[in-house]
């Protein structure tokens, strides 16, 4: 989670507490140690966040405090929520649980729409019990411009190794893709997640802008193609 996406969640913690909130209980919903707390808690009180308290027995939102509404009419609400609901689609255990915060912080502003049901049926499920890579570490890689070293496995079982650049990742409804440059083959390749039985992100580093566009005037020459055909 990127630090101010972090600062934001801390801020809705505490804004949603009944009670004083410890550094420990954030840190265990955040998933990051007490120390990063302590300095995002420092980080928020110097922008003059309203938060009182003190190591060892908690922190509080001064009340009064709140931020901006989000405003949306009826079907704004009714798209966001058909559109958020459609991630469990995906596959994609990580985005699932943003979009299920997101919705949560829309109805607590908006009348629910628990109407609208969206098929949970699509790709499977990223699930590391189940041998599957986890969807938020490859979108980690291509955020980050980091090499990944993987283990995959074609639609006829052949097993490769390869060293990819990662640049996008792209979601159908009964599979995700990961498209990167791909070393061993010398060219830009898609990778089904679900063939993905291994991956290390590796410390090597790229640069994403040039190859990315790399990747766009390709793809957008081969949809080109397929329109003069």
């Amino acid at each position: 989670m990127h630090r101010s996406n972090r600062l934001f969640e801390i801020i809705q913690i505490l804004r949603a507490a009944p009670r004083p909130v410890t550094a420990r209980q954030m840190a265990e919903r955040l998933d990051v140690t007490e120390r990063t707390i302590y300095r995002d808690i420092a980080a928020l009180q110097a922008m003059r966040t309203p938060i009182e308290g003190e190591a060892g027995i908690g922190y509080v939102m001064r009340r009064g405090y709140d931020l901006p509404p989000l405003n949306f009419d009826a079907e704004e609400i009714e798209a966001l929520y058909v559109g958020l609901s459609m991630l469990a689609r995906t596959g994609d255990s990580a985005l699932q649980q943003a979009a299920t915060r997101i919705c949560s912080k829309i109805e607590a502003l908006n009348a629910a729409v628990d109407w609208l049901q969206v098929a949970p049926w699509g790709a499977p499920m990223d699930d590391p019990a189940r041998g599957c890579v986890s969807m938020a570490a490859l979108r980690d890689a291509v955020r980050d411009g980091r090499k990944l070293r993987l283990v995959y496995r074609d639609a006829q079982e052949e097993e490769t190794h390869r060293t990819v650049r990662p640049v996008a990742m792209i979601y159908h409804l009964n599979c995700v893709m990961l498209a990167a440059w791909c070393e061993l083959r010398g060219g830009f390749r898609r990778f089904r997640t679900d063939r993905i039985w291994g991956c290390d992100t590796l410390d090597d580093r790229f640069e994403t802008g040039p190859l990315r566009r790399l990747w766009r005037e390709q793809e957008a020459a081969e949809a080109d193609a397929q329109v003069v055909c």
